[in-house]
């Protein structure tokens, strides 16, 4: 059984002109455990869209989302909050995504008391140090504060965060997109190890086609709010089919050499 099977979704805002904009139209597709599904497209072609409704951060207009076979949009919101240590997401931008007024232990540690595991502070405390331990943070980090980390680090605090409850799935919107080159593929390499040590699925929504190439197994490219095209990341990205997906390659940037190295850069 797929752990995400999308059927007719759909999705649509209002211009500030009034007039109806298909953010997402009509999508269907479904991911297979331990998968890393990449969607790529433009700015505004509804990509970051899709991958809030996935995890109903956003509410859908219509259409059906499986997530381990259940109907998420059919869930109470008790029921949903229940659901919620299973489906993470890692935001964008680091530091935005971190509340500066917390400790590092206290941001990451805020996901376990609200879906109420590891009961005690002592075993949520373990669990907190594990869990950046995992993401190549000392304990010397717990009690620093995001302004006090770079980049790298802060988007490392926004994985722990998201790993600290033991998800399946995982979106990553653009996890890499503001880190240098260096930080960039060390993050990636990261999320890579993580994903082979606990058997993660990852949605992954990216403008950066490179990034997708080596990242990920199948590629959905997206357009106005549809896929226009979809399948595996070497025959789509080698030899793309679609009008919008030679368009899409052409504009990009030339490939960068990229170094399968294992070692983790902590900037």
């Amino acid at each position: 059984m797929p752990i995400i099977e999308l059927k007719d979704v759909r999705k649509t805002f209002r211009s500030p002109q009034g007039l109806p904009v298909a953010a997402v139209d009509g999508i269907s597709f479904s991911v297979e455990r331990g998968e890393t599904l990449g969607i790529i497209g433009e700015s505004g072609s509804g990509k970051s869209t899709l991958g809030r409704l996935i995890l109903r951060l956003s509410e859908a207009d219509s259409g059906t989302i499986l997530l381990e076979g259940e109907d998420v949009r059919a869930l109470s919101k008790a029921q949903l909050r229940k659901r919620r240590r299973r489906w993470q997401i890692v935001f964008q931008e680091p530091f935005a995504s971190l509340n500066p007024r917390l400790t590092i232990r206290q941001i990451v540690e805020e996901p376990l008391i609200v879906a109420r595991t590891y009961g005690s502070r002592a075993e949520r405390l373990r669990r907190v140090t594990e869990t950046l331990e995992e993401v190549g943070l000392s304990q010397d980090f717990l009690n620093r504060r995001p302004a006090n980390l770079s980049g790298g680090q802060q988007q490392r605090v926004g994985i722990a965060r998201c790993l600290v409850t033991d998800p399946a799935l995982v979106v990553l919107d653009e996890p890499t997109s503001s880190l240098d080159l260096t930080i960039r593929a060390s993050i990636l390499r990261m999320l890579s190890r993580l994903q082979a040590a606990r058997g993660l699925t990852y949605v992954f929504v990216s403008h950066d086609i490179e990034t997708v190439r080596h990242f990920c197994s199948r590629v959905a490219v997206m357009h106005r709010g549809r896929f226009v095209e979809i399948g595996s990341t070497h025959d789509v990205l080698s030899n793309p089919q679609q009008p919008y997906t030679k368009a899409l390659m052409s504009a990009a940037m030339p490939p960068i050499p990229y170094n399968p190295g294992t070692q983790e850069v902590m900037a």
